[in-house]
This record gives C-alpha cells, structure tokens and sequence, in this order.
C-alpha cells in the first residue's frame, strides 16, 4: 500500500550521520551502539506525512512508499538541521555557571541550549547550533502501516508534542482530555499543548471542540493510630 501526504503512519527509523548512529526507534539497535536510553520507549512513532514531525528530507522522502518496505535515505545539511551557523558560537567566562564547566558539557546560556566546545583560559566557547548542523545524514527507514480513526490520530499528535499518552475520547466531534494529576508542572504539557491542541484542529478531521479536563478526588481518611505518651524514668 502507497502512503501520500496527509497520512498518519507508523513509522521505524534508524538515523546515522558518517556511520555513527544518532537515534532509533529499535530497542536493540541501540543497546548494540551503546546509544540506549533507560528511560527512552522504543517503539514506531506515529507522524503526519507533510506535518513537519520529522526534517524535511525524511518528510518528502516519505510519500509515495510502501508499507512494510525498508528504505535509506541520504539527507544533505539544508534539508536535515541545516548548515552550521558560525555567529551561533559565544564565548563566555566560566565564572557564568554553577559548576566547573567542561567540554562536551551540555548548558544553558542566554535562554538558550549550546555544548561547551572548548576551554580558553577563563573562557567558555559553547555553540548553540545543533549538534547535527552541518551534517550529512542516512536513514534507514519502514513505514509500519497507516493510523486510521480521528481519535487515534490526535493521540498521536498529542504524544508527539507533549511526549504523553493521555487518556482520550471522542464523542459528537468533542475530544475529551483527561488530564493526570499533576500535568500542570510538567514543563513539556505547557509548551507543547498549544501546538497539539493547534495541530489536532489542522490536520485530524470530525473534530469541534477539545475539553481539557482536569478532575481531583478527595483523599480517604486514614485511620491514625494514637501515639503513646513518653514515660518519665
């Protein structure tokens, strides 16, 4: 089956640049590169082709593929993280940061996230280009299968942006959100639902209206057991 621009996919991938491999949805893929993740969930992210979730190389890469076929693909600089930009490297004193800066050493500076590249005297040189700028890269790649259902579509919109599984339904075109306890601190919700909620609205169709829904209980009494008074000797 031929997928096109507009579809939901479940998507494997294994991305690579000059042989070393960068990221993957393969459990074992990355236990044998030693890039594995405890705390990572390796399994096919779901995205809409045409949808901007993933560099524009892979994106157009994407349409007109088969199901259940493996491809590679090579992506040049300006349509992966683009070309490296020489004016987003800074030079800054070490006295800035909390702790004894070290190169490789991931920091933020200025509102903005860079690695420290080096240590001149009292000096740190960090860049804020991303860490694959400039590069060419390969990816290896197998479109699992087309998502079909509104209600599973905007799922996946909404794990993509605020990398949760929420608890959804979809009555008479109002998606309903139950959202867990405590979703208020997590920083990743507040940026990112926004977008999903923007994206939902765009790109998933038979939905009006989406409820945000947020419900607490009433802890249970414990029964407390008395406390016994200190003996005097």
């Amino acid at each position: 089956m031929a997928i096109k621009e507009g579809d939901f996919v479940r998507l494997n991938y294994t991305g690579s640049a000059d042989g070393n491999i960068f990221d993957t949805t393969y459990e074992e893929v990355a236990k044998k590169n030693d890039t594995f993740s405890e705390g990572k969930k390796y399994e096919p992210i779901v995205i809409r082709i045409g949808g901007n979730h993933v560099i524009p190389g892979l994106d157009e890469d994407l349409a007109g593929k088969e199901t259940g076929t493996e491809y590679e693909v090579t992506i040049t600089p300006e349509k992966a993280y683009g070309e490296h930009d020489s004016s987003l490297v800074k030079s800054v004193p070490v006295k800035e940061f909390k702790e004894k800066p070290t190169v490789g050493m991931r920091v933020s500076s200025e509102g903005r996230q860079g690695i420290i590249v080096n240590i001149i005297g009292k000096r740190a040189v960090i860049d804020f280009n991303h860490m694959l700028a400039g590069r060419t890269l390969s990816y290896k790649y197998t479109v699992e299968g087309v998502v079909e259902g509104s209600l599973e579509q905007a799922k996946a919109v909404f794990n993509l942006f605020v990398n949760r599984e929420l608890d959804m339904e979809l009555n008479d075109g109002i998606l309903t959100i139950v959202l867990p306890p405590g979703i208020s601190y997590d920083q990743r919700w507040m940026m990112g639902k926004g977008m999903a909620v923007h994206q939902v609205f765009e790109y998933v169709d038979d939905i009006k209206e989406i409820v945000l829904k947020e419900s607490f209980k009433k802890p249970e009494k414990q029964d407390l057991e008395p406390v016994e008074e200190a003996k005097e000797d």
